[in-house]
């Protein structure tokens, strides 16, 4: 039951926000970047942050999990741009506007490697619920789903700005969410020892998240000085919040990261043994 809730909530999102985002959206990627912006700094903010701090671990050592987030996608991301400048240097070719799209929007597996974080705490979330209680739990996979589904249509804008295809974004995509399903697993065999690790992968997932927005989508549109491309892009970032605000306001009462919760669920394993 478990593995079945995980993968439709991670599937179920994903193919939620392919639609929204590989119809409209990807003929309006430049303005959708906006969009992305207030849905990724949403969610890094005022979702994963705030859930990781009320679990009630250390905010230095959290704290400390931020700055060393940052500052290791920095590097994977100077390791990826140092690649791919030594893989084409020298070689004489006149490189096409496409080829510097891809090393401009160099977002792409910064963004595919918080996403798996994150979708793995989530994963670890809907064990932690099926143990307490079989409904709690489904209710909980399909508010985690309804959540997901803004953010994963920020994901696909900036997979599509990195150069990647409709199909590749969706593919990539797709196997990250399948980190929710692990994240069921070890949940299930592990939930006591993994729960106190919960805030730190919610950390890491928000940090991958902040530094996307700021590093690379937000000097995109700052390339754009004119006024009315200025308010397009405002109204986009705020509608970005506001999407998040609106999916997970009602989802904090019915599930937690951490805590009591977890606590509950691990009191209550063998009365619902059945739920795996």
């Amino acid at each position: 039951m478990i593995l079945l809730a995980t993968a439709i909530s991670g599937v179920g999102s994903i193919l939620g926000a392919a639609l929204l985002s590989l119809t409209a959206a990807s003929r309006l990627v430049e303005r959708m970047v906006s969009f992305s912006v207030g849905v990724l700094l949403a969610t890094a903010l005022l979702h994963s942050l705030p859930e990781a701090f009320a679990s009630g671990a250390d905010p230095r050592a959290l704290f400390g999990t931020l700055l060393a987030g940052l500052l290791g996608f920095f590097l994977l991301e100077k390791i990826s741009l140092l690649r791919h400048s030594h893989h084409h240097e020298g070689d004489g070719h006149h490189h096409h506007h496409g080829h510097d799209r891809e090393v401009a929007g160099r977002s792409g597996l910064t963004i595919l490697v918080g996403d798996t974080f994150h979708n793995f705490a989530d994963g670890i979330v809907i064990a932690a619920a099926f143990l307490a209680d079989p409904h709690i739990g489904i209710v909980t996979a399909l508010a985690i789903a309804a959540h997901e589904i803004p953010q994963e249509v920020g994901d696909f804008i900036v997979l599509l700005n990195a150069g990647f295809t409709k199909s590749r974004a969706f593919l990539f995509n797709l196997l990250s969410s399948l980190a929710a399903v692990v994240g069921g697993l070890v949940g299930y065999f592990l939930l006591d020892e993994m729960s106190g690790w919960i805030p730190y992968v919610l950390v890491i997932a928000a940090s991958s998240f902040l530094y996307i927005a700021v590093s690379d989508l937000m000097p995109q549109m700052q390339r754009k000085p004119r006024w009315r491309e200025s308010i397009v892009q405002v109204v986009l970032v705020a509608a970005g919040i506001a999407t998040i605000v609106w999916m997970t306001d009602g989802v904090h009462g019915d599930h937690g990261h951490g805590g009591a919760g977890h606590a509950h669920a691990h009191d209550d394993r063998d009365h619902h043994h059945d739920s795996h």
